[in-house]
């Protein structure tokens, strides 16, 4: 779960992380207001979307005038903001957020997120970060610091002077650092977030150390304890798909391909993707029904995927361990009946009275087909969809 730049600057102030001084808007005349509450000369206008490099895509303005404030506010809402990590369609900008103009002296990556290779929380830094980090860490990795948190100990100090000492931090700013640091550490944990980044942490002119901009993505599985932070989500920036997908405890990603795959199981509908492109056809989506593949589960996921208007083909993949073969089946049968679903549909159960669910396909009188194994499912449904 994302949250805005706004509500993340909001946890940061409350965990006593500096920020420049900013309002939320809905309105260009909300963000005219806003700037006149601020005071100063000098405004930054950013369109408020869960994406990345929205500087680069027109979402951030600096202007030096409230007519100014008002006309990138106006040019921003109510459109759709494309970045690289948005996808093509883009996404809503229902807010945005003005801001105080800063005066940098220089940028800093600074992030905390969960090193997998180590099983620790580490905390990522790099001088020559700022807004372009991605291009750092694909050309010069070594400008890239880190240091690994133990879980039981903890961020200890000397591993934020490490990296303050890594990031070029001097006299002062070596302790605003570690307090900064320290504050986002307790803030991961605290908050169950999956990410906290700053990008970029300024230095302004007057040597002092501000978070520019705030990125918090809290862990989903986690989001049930953190109820104030739940209600900060905002639907109108997820896939559509994928959210009424969460409704009925299905997990959902939509991909760019033309075959639609229900599985049980995630890694089962990797593998499943995998065998699909190497017989030269194109996933439509990652789909994990779960264990419990009940009938109506399985209806609700043949909704959903028929949502999709550029599917042709449609796999099911099912392992009958948890739940056996023949009542998937009689799931699958039940919702092609309902759903009305007119696309092929190819079907592989193995596990628990497979060869009994096999039979009941072959003569529910459906145009379904049942294959052997997962390399035949496969090599069917691409031929269905071509």
């Amino acid at each position: 779960m994302n949250l805005h730049e706004y509500q993340s600057k909001e946890v940061f102030s409350s965990y006593g992380i500096p920020v420049p001084v900013g309002r939320v808007a809905t309105s260009p005349e909300e963000a005219v207001a806003a700037a006149k509450a601020i005071g100063g000369s000098v405004w930054v206008v950013k369109a408020q979307v869960h994406a990345g490099g929205r500087g680069k895509a027109g979402g951030v303005k600096v202007v030096k005038n409230l007519d100014g404030v008002a006309q990138a506010a106006a040019g921003m809402l109510g459109q759709r903001l494309v970045t690289k990590q948005t996808g093509t369609e883009g996404l809503p900008i229902d807010k945005v957020y003005v801001e105080t103009g800063s005066q940098i002296e220089r940028e800093i990556y600074l992030s905390m997120t969960l090193n997998r290779d180590k099983g620790r929380i580490a905390m990522i830094g790099s001088a020559a970060g700022g807004m372009d980090i991605e291009e750092v860490a694909a050309h010069s990795p070594e400008k890239i610091a880190r240091v690994d948190i133990h879980p039981a100990a903890g961020l200890q100090p000397y591993q934020c002077r490490e990296l303050a000492f890594a990031l070029g931090f001097k006299g002062a700013q070596i302790a605003q650092f570690q307090s900064i640091a320290m504050a986002l550490y307790r803030l991961y944990i605290e908050k169950d977030a999956a990410l906290v980044e700053v990008n970029p942490l300024i230095v302004t002119q007057d040597g002092a150390l501000l978070a520019l901009d705030a990125k918090i993505n809290i862990d989903p599985n986690a989001v049930f304890r953190q109820k104030a932070v739940a209600a900060m989500r905002d639907t109108s920036q997820e896939d559509p798909m994928e959210l009424k997908a969460s409704e009925h405890d299905l997990n959902y990603v939509s991909l760019d391909g033309d075959i639609a795959c229900m599985v049980n199981g995630a890694g089962l509908a990797m593998a499943t993707m995998d065998l699909i492109k190497l017989h030269g056809g194109s996933p439509a989506n990652f789909l994990d029904v779960g264990g419990g593949a009940t009938a109506a589960r399985v209806t609700a996921a043949f909704n959903l995927i028929l949502s999709n208007r550029n599917v042709r083909a449609i796999l099911v993949n099912i392992f009958g361990g948890i739940v056996r073969c023949d009542l998937i089946a009689e799931g699958v049968i039940t919702a092609v009946k309902n759903v009305g679903v007119k696309l092929p549909v190819v079907v592989r159960l193995q596990g628990t009275n497979a060869e009994q669910a096999r039979k009941m396909l072959a003569s529910s009188g459906l145009a379904v087909v049942a294959a052997s194994d997962l390399t035949d499912a496969a090599k069917k449904v691409v031929a269905a969809a071509r």
